[in-house]
Formats: structure tokens, C-alpha cells, sequence
């Protein structure tokens, strides 16, 4: 199935990443799917976007390693005015394109200066129904974060807005946590396309290398910007110094100014063996027939070199504390596929001597994927498909309970959230959606556990109440067993301990504080449970439908069904598509008297171990819930009948 796709990227000193998105969008539209670029750097002539829909924005740019000030076209810092065009341009490229699948590359792992266009297109893209899948791509490696928080807002960023994360490197050769502090939530939304090589293809046109082109030349290479000339004139100094009189063919990108390109083909024109010219779209084919490739180690570059593996000396760009041409640098010499030379020892000595003991090196086996592009359209076609089962399982869903209202019936919906303990962000997170949605909570803690201050907290949460979560939440289970803390022990002992429970609950949360029993991992032994009762229960709560109403006299079972995380799977958010299905299996269960009637649908959470994805997921569920008139929330009291309905 065709789908329509728009890939966001704006380069600012080189094109490595306008090139890296060119070639995922070639990708998808050689597969027949419509594909828009927008591109927020300076025009690139040598990018090929073959069956591509480019929407260039006034073009911004950076000079050297100043990335907080951004330059216009005329070099001049660029304008409040020409910023809050580009918003519109980019909204309106939104518009045209109605995406299935929104792809911004780094951001928001980088580009943070141009935050405010990235975050107006993502909360366009989040309003729209139904909503596109939203993707981040990244290079194999970032600069790291230069401040603390500048992760977690990444973190907090991609929770809020992105279904996936395509890493176009391979771990098996560099890791992204080599640059990047990567948790277990993030973990779970990386895809490691292999790294995204171009198939160095010269565009339709263009001029064909001579047959002796780059053969046993010194090829050097700065990046498509001004940023590699420093190295560009150590390698003239170099070329001309030259014992061995190899030519050194020197490549200027086509974004360094042309007053530089000038003055270094002047210096040159004295040296018989230094050629300077501007970049060729056949640089794969110079590289291929080179004795060595001198370059900085950009991502791009690097894929050249390990394509036609070239022998190699790289100089990674390191000015403004850049790390991330460093890093990739150090792991691939440590490889043994190249040499590098630190940027604060450039000098065309030192240059020349890294050339000659590279120059002697055996050509480098580099074993690292080059099939990225492929793999990310592979991955971009996943979410797309993923997105399509989402909005399925959404109109499914609204279906259903439009249906259940249509016959005067109603679902009643309870929420309970187990293992609490203490104050915590997550609880106040998780306090503020109860308040935001109307719908009340009830915590299922731990008595043996409980922190005193959650008093405090709860004293302005008139919503919550407190039910018991077993005593210490431990497991008494053998090694073979399931996990059980009620049950697998004398049960003198288990009753005893949920009685003094019971009587701590009641002294730190009064009567907030009900006699509704939810054992952990939602396990009791039968045995335990006619002699609940004795202990002051009046309720029991585990999970899926309940067998019978009143499993013990004076004691009421109202299970919870519906629990957002995929336990035995990643441990993230489950299939976004197959939990609103089976929902709306539910809801269609309840129109059809197919289920208990008397027993409230109850959802289970567990807010110490949610990621930004599933607090999202939670959000709009029970924000589109709260506006259905067939759904009611209702408090733990009411679905246990402790109070009126």
C-alpha cells in the first residue's frame, strides 16, 4: 500500500544529513510511495532527490562551531520574521502532504535552536485524525549532551510525540550509547537500520571520472561546507611538500564560500602535484582508485571510505567541543579501518607522515552494513502499518461505545494502580491525569512499604483512595513457580500480615483508606481467599473477568482488565492498535450481554515503571473517554458497592 511520507531535515555547516534523508526518501519512492522533503539548510546541487517532492524554507546555516546563531542567506543573523516563515512553510508542507508516516531527522535529539518550528509541525501532527506515525532519525553518533537535562527534554520529547527512533549505524560496530545516555524506555524505541549509504551514483548528467581519475592520488575531502577548509590548506601545504610527488586531489565542498575556494586553488597553482577543485559527484569512483582518502570523519565520508575500503586518515572536526566526529573516529581506528589525526595537531607535517604510514596499510576489511536505507523504508513501512492499527483500533473503539450509547447502556470504568509507596514525580503525574480526566483512583498500596508522606500528597488528591496491595510485595513463590506473595507460607502467617496491613493503611490514611484486598502479580492462593473476610475485607481485585461475583461470602471480586503494558514483551507500551481492540472487544461483550453486567471495567496501572509512551497513550485514552457519554468513571467505593452509584 502507497503512503504518503514527509522527511524534515535542516543541515547547518555540512550535507551529510540533508544526503542521509535524501537517500532514505529515494528509498521510499523507488517503493511507489509519495514522498516530501523539506529542507531548512542551503540548496545542495550535488543531493540527488530522485522521485522526490523537495519544499525548500528559507535557508538558515551556522558558521565553524557557533550553532547557537544562525545565520540567513545573506549572512547576517537570521530574522524573527524569516523563522516565523519557515513555521508556516513547514505547516503548510504538513498540510499538503497529509502524512502517513513524519520523519524529522536529529531533532529532538539535536537542532534544539530551531525547537519552535519542530514543536509546532509535532503538535500539528499529534492533532491530526487520524494521527501519522512520527519518526526521529539519527546518525550512529551524537554529540553528547552538553548540559544534564538536555537528555531527559530529548527523552520527554520523544514520549510525547514519536512512535520510533531509526538509528542508521549498526551496534555491532558503534553503539549509540557511545554518545548518548540511552535508558530502557529509549531502548525500546531504537531500530538500528545498519548505517545509510549512498549508492554513489552520479546524478542523470553528470560527467563520468576520467579512467586514470584518483588512481594512486592522495584524495582529500572537506565536507560539504566551510568547515573542512583548515584541513583542506594543511593537505595543499602537504600535497606540495611531497616526496613521493602523488598527486593530491583537493575537493572543496560546494557550501564554502567561493573567495575561499579562490584563494586555496591560487596557493595551489605553484604545486605541479595539488589539484583543487570544487566536490565532484563521482567522488565514490576517486576514492576507489585513491593510494589514500584524506578527510574529516563525517558519516557520510566514512560510508564512502568503508564502501571501496579506502586507506584512510581522518581528522575529525572537534571545533566548539564537537564530539561526535571524535567518537566515530576513535572506534573505527580502534577497528583498525583508518587513522586519525587529532584537529589540534593538524600541520602538513604531520599530515604527510599520517598519509605515508597509511599509504603502506593493507586496505581495511570495515564489516559494517551499508544497506540502511532499504532497512529504514523496511522500518518506515512497519510504523506506517503500525499507525494504520492504531487508527483502526480507534474507530473501532469509538464505534463500539457509540453503539453501547445508542442503547441506552453505559460501561462503568474503574482505575486502579498498584505498588505505590512514596511521592514521586510519577505519582504527581499520575494524580494530575485522575484530576485532568475526571476520572477516579484508586492506589493500591503497599503496606509494609509505605512512606508517611503519602498522606501529604494525598490530602490534595480528593479523587484518590487507598487500597491494599498485599503486605511487604514479596515473593514467596519457589524458583519454578509463578510469583506470589499471598500464598506458598503458612497461612497464619499470610492472614496475620495482611491484618496488620490492613490496620496500618487505616492509621495513615483513615478513611481514604479501603478494605479492597489486590494481591500482587494479581495472584492468591484460594485457599486465602474465604478467609479474607475475617480480615476486614469486604473486596478482591486480580485481573481479567471474574469467575463469580462473590467468591466468598461478604466478599465482592471486581477485577481489573485492561493493562496498557506488554509485561512479557518489551515492558513498554503494548500494541497500541491491539489494546483499543480489544476494548472495543469488551464494550461489544457488554452490548451483547456476552458479560457481567454488575462487574465495572477496570484499568490496571503502574505508574513507577511508565515512559513517556505510555503515560501519552494514557492520556488520550482517558481523554477520549471522558468525553463519551456511554462511559462513566467511577471510584474504587462505587465498583466494590461501599457507596451509592
Amino acid at each position: 500500500m502507497s503512503v504518503s511520507v514527509l522527511i524534515v531535515v535542516t543541515h547547518l555547516l555540512g550535507v551529510g544529513h540533508l544526503a542521509r534523508a535524501a537517500a532514505i526518501a529515494r528509498a521510499m519512492a523507488l517503493r511507489g510511495h509519495r514522498v516530501t522533503l523539506v529542507s531548512g539548510g542551503r540548496p545542495a546541487p550535488l543531493v540527488r532527490l530522485d522521485g522526490v517532492t523537495l519544499v525548500q524554507l528559507a535557508p538558515v546555516h551556522c558558521e565553524g562551531a557557533d550553532f547557537s546563531t544562525l545565520l540567513g542567506e545573506d549572512g547576517a543573523p537570521v530574522a524573527s520574521e524569516t523563522l516565523a516563515g519557515r513555521r508556516e512553510a513547514l505547516l503548510a508542507a504538513l498540510a499538503a502532504a497529509q502524512p502517513d508516516i513524519l520523519v524529522t531527522e536529529l531533532f529532538p535529539f539535536g537542532r534544539r535552536q530551531l525547537a519552535d518550528e519542530f514543536l509546532a509541525l509535532l503538535d500539528e501532527a499529534a492533532a491530526r485524525r487520524p494521527r501519522p506515525a512520527v519518526v526521529c532519525s539519527i546518525r550512529d553518533v551524537l554529540n553528547p549532551p552538553s548540559k544534564p537535562g538536555r537528555a531527559a527534554e530529548a527523552l520527554d520529547r520523544l514520549g510525547r510525540f514519536y512512535d520510533r527512533v531509526l538509528v542508521h549505524g549498526d551496534p555491532g560496530a558503534l553503539p549509540l550509547r557511545a554518545s548518548w545516555p540511552v535508558d530502557e524506555a529509549l531502548e525500546r524505541r531504537l531500530v538500528f537500520t545498519g548505517y545509510v549509504s549512498d549508492d554513489g551514483a552520479p546524478p542523470a548528467g553528470a560527467p563520468a571520472a576520467g579512467r586514470d581519475a584518483g588512481s594512486g592520488e592522495v584524495v582529500v575531502s572537506g565536507g560539504g561546507g566551510p568547515a573542512g577548509l583548515p584541513l583542506l590548506r594543511a593537505a595543499a601545504e602537504a600535497g606540495a611538500m611531497d616526496p613521493e610527488k602523488r598527486v593530491w586531489r583537493i575537493l572543496v565542498g560546494h557550501g564554502a564560500p567561493a573567495a575561499d575556494f579562490e584563494a586555496l586553488a591560487r596557493a595551489a597553482r605553484g604545486a605541479e602535484t595539488v589539484i583543487v577543485e570544487r566536490a565532484r559527484p563521482d567522488f565514490r569512483a576517486l576514492l576507489a582508485g585513491a593510494a589514500v582518502s584524506v578527510s574529516q570523519a563525517g558519516y557520510n565520508t566514512i560510508l564512502d571510505l568503508a564502501a571501496v575500503r579506502a586507506r584512510a586518515v581522518v581528522v575529525p572536526f572537534a571545533a566548539g567541543g564537537e564530539r561526535e566526529q571524535g567518537l566515530r573516529a576513535a572506534w573505527f581506528e580502534k577497528a583498525g579501518c583508518l587513522e586519525a589525526l587529532p584537529e589540534e595537531r593538524l600541520a602538513p607535517a604531520a599530515l604527510l607522515q599520517a598519509v605515508d604510514r597509511a599509504a603502506r596499510r593493507p586496505r581495511p576489511d570495515w564489516s559494517v552494513r551499508l544497506d540502511g536505507a532499504a532497512a529504514s523504508a523496511d522500518a518506515l513501512e512497519e510504523e506506517a502499518a503500525g499507525a494504520r492499527r492504531r487508527a483502526a483500533g480507534w474507530e473501532r473503539l469509538e464505534a463500539a461505545l457509540d453503539r453501547l450509547g445508542r442503547l441506552g447502556m453505559r460501561l462503568d470504568l474503574w482505575w486502579r494502580d498498584d505498588d505505590c509507596v512514596a511521592p514521586s514525580p510519577a505519582l504527581d503525574r499520575l494524580l494530575g491525569l485522575s484530576r485532568r480526566a475526571g476520572a477516579p483512583l484508586a492506589l493500591a498500596v503497599v503496606p509494609a512499604a509505605a512512606d508517611p508522606a503519602l498522606r501529604r500528597v494525598l490530602a490534595g488528591a480528593p479523587q484518590a483512595s487507598v487500597i491494599q496491595h498485599g503486605y511487604a510485595h514479596a515473593n514467596h513463590a519457589g524458583p519454578e513457580g509463578k510469583k506470589r506473595e499471598l500464598g506458598d507460607a503458612p497461612a497464619e502467617l499470610v492472614l496475620a500480615e495482611l491484618a496488620f496491613g490492613r490496620e496500618r493503611l487505616e492509621e495513615l490514611f483513615g478513611a481514604r483508606s479501603l478494605p479492597i484486598l489486590a494481591p500482587p502479580w494479581n495472584r492468591i492462593d484460594a485457599a486465602l481467599v474465604p478467609l479474607l473476610p475475617g480480615c476486614g475485607f469486604r473486596g478482591l481485585s486480580t485481573f481479567k473477568p471474574r469467575a463469580q461475583a462473590s467468591p466468598a461470602p461478604g466478599l465482592l471480586q471486581v477485577n481489573t482488565h485492561f493493562d496498557p503494558i506488554d509485561w512479557r514483551g518489551s515492558r513498554g507500551l503494548a500494541d497500541e492498535g491491539a489494546l483499543l481492540a480489544s476494548f472495543a472487544d469488551h464494550v461489544d461483550a457488554v452490548a451483547e450481554g456476552r458479560a457481567d453486567p454488575d462487574e465495572a471495567y477496570g484499568l490496571l496501572t503502574h505508574h513507577l515503571v511508565h515512559d513517556g509512551w505510555v503515560w501519552r497513550f494514557l492520556e488520550e485514552l482517558l481523554g477520549r473517554l471522558a468525553e463519551t457519554r456511554s462511559v462513566r468513571f467511577v471510584s474504587a467505593a462505587q465498583a466494590f458497592r461501599l457507596q451509592e452509584q
